[in-house]
């Protein structure tokens, strides 16, 4: 009986959490959080944001220190989404949890009690559940959750072309799409796209020409030509069309390459329109498949209707179940070290197949490859480096 009585009042206590959390400025829920945390037994609770380029986790009211995520706890439940516990310096249980939005990784909470029970590790569960949905929420209008999440200053036409961005990582029970992209606070024209439509995954990989707030404002155009074109229903060939006149009338001094692609979740039949930019790539069963999606090459997006001649060309393939498909920038794979080595394709490929083979979700794996490719130029990129990988993954029949 006094379960039942505790797990009602439960109840009405996470109700309130929402309805508070609702009407609470960023700065305000971590107080909500906390009267609903030591309510229902859960001690003290902390909120930490993970920063742009995923190396550490940012409290999000000052106060607390930063954690480093390959060396905590903390960072470990984000790397793994799962949940960490430890015994607090001071007696009772410190737990971990990650926050996460679907497939988008937004940080971790930290809550502290003295004993964990079932009823406890529920609410815990559920408590990160609802903070993901209501940090995702506020962060679309809040600038205080943009500002945590930053280490340094970011330049006018990095601000631009993020302001157009998605959530780096999106997922359905069939599929999960990811992106990276650096360098994070001086980004020149690359950008990426993702989106469902029923049951249709979309993603985009565009490459402005130059490195200026002028090919920030050609991607710009861009992704917002694709997704005009894609809400309307229009087809992979219409929607490059509609691109390439949106350049041409507005900008008709810059031009872009790009992927389009489109992934039938049910059937795994990929669709693909490559615009002048490097062909994408399959991995199956831990393998690339070299050339697979290779194409007889297009113009870049951009030129005229009387210069591009015919219609865009648009290919397709029945994917197998665990494939990966892999969109890139150039700066992926043409980043140099001060020896003159490039990064190369065989060593990003290769990075992507061990990171699975380690049995790395795909977030994760995008995550150790940026960092890697930094390393190899010693964090300073001389072009912009730009990965999105999408894992078709249907259910058992």
């Amino acid at each position: 009986m006094d379960r039942n009585m505790s797990g009602g009042s439960g109840e009405q206590l996470l109700e309130e959490l929402v309805r508070a959390a609702q009407l609470a400025s960023p700065a305000e829920l971590p107080v909500v959080l906390n009267r609903y945390a030591e309510a229902v037994g859960l001690g003290r609770a902390v909120i930490y944001l993970v920063d742009i380029q995923q190396r550490v986790l940012v409290p999000l009211v000052e106060g607390e220190p930063e954690l480093e995520l390959d060396t905590s706890l903390a960072g470990w439940a984000y790397r793994t989404n799962s949940l960490r516990v430890e015994e607090a310096p001071s007696g009772g249980l410190n737990l971990w949890l990650p926050l996460a939005d679907g497939a988008e990784r937004l940080g971790v909470v930290e809550l502290n009690m003295s004993t964990l029970d079932g009823l406890k590790l529920r609410r815990c569960r559920t408590t990160a559940l609802l903070l993901a949905l209501i940090i995702t929420s506020k962060r679309t209008y809040s600038d205080t959750i943009a500002q945590r999440m930053r280490t340094r200053p970011m330049h006018l036409p990095t601000e631009m072309v993020r302001a157009f961005l998605p959530p780096r990582s999106i997922g359905t029970g069939r599929v999960v799409s990811t992106a990276v992209l650096e360098p994070a606070y001086e980004l020149g024209g690359d950008a990426f796209d993702h989106a469902f439509t029923e049951d249709v995954l979309h993603a985009t990989i565009l490459d402005g020409m130059g490195h200026n707030l002028a090919s920030g404002i050609a991607t710009s155009v861009a992704m917002a030509g694709c997704r005009n074109a894609r809400r309307s229903e229009a087809d992979l060939d219409e929607l490059a069309g509609t691109v390439d006149e949106a350049l041409a009338k507005w900008l008709p001094e810059q031009f872009c390459t790009g992927v389009f692609s489109q992934l039938h979740m049910p059937t795994g039949v990929l669709r693909w329109c490559n615009c002048g930019h490097p062909a994408p790539l399959l991995i199956r069963r831990q393998r690339l498949l070299h050339k697979a999606l290779e194409r007889p090459p297009e113009p870049p997006l951009g030129l005229p209707a009387s210069l591009a001649g015919k219609a865009r060309q648009v290919h397709d393939v029945s994917l197998e179940p665990g494939d990966r498909i892999l969109l890139y920038s150039d700066g992926v794979v043409e980043s140099r070290d001060e020896a003159g080595e490039e990064f190369g394709l065989e060593r990003f490929t290769d990075y992507i197949i061990r990171s699975t083979a380690a049995g790395q979700n795909a977030p994760e794996a995008l995550r150790l490859l940026i960092h890697a490719i930094l390393e190899h130029r010693h964090n300073k990129l001389s072009d912009d480096a730009t990965i999105v990988m999408f894992e078709w993954q249907p259910p058992d029949p």
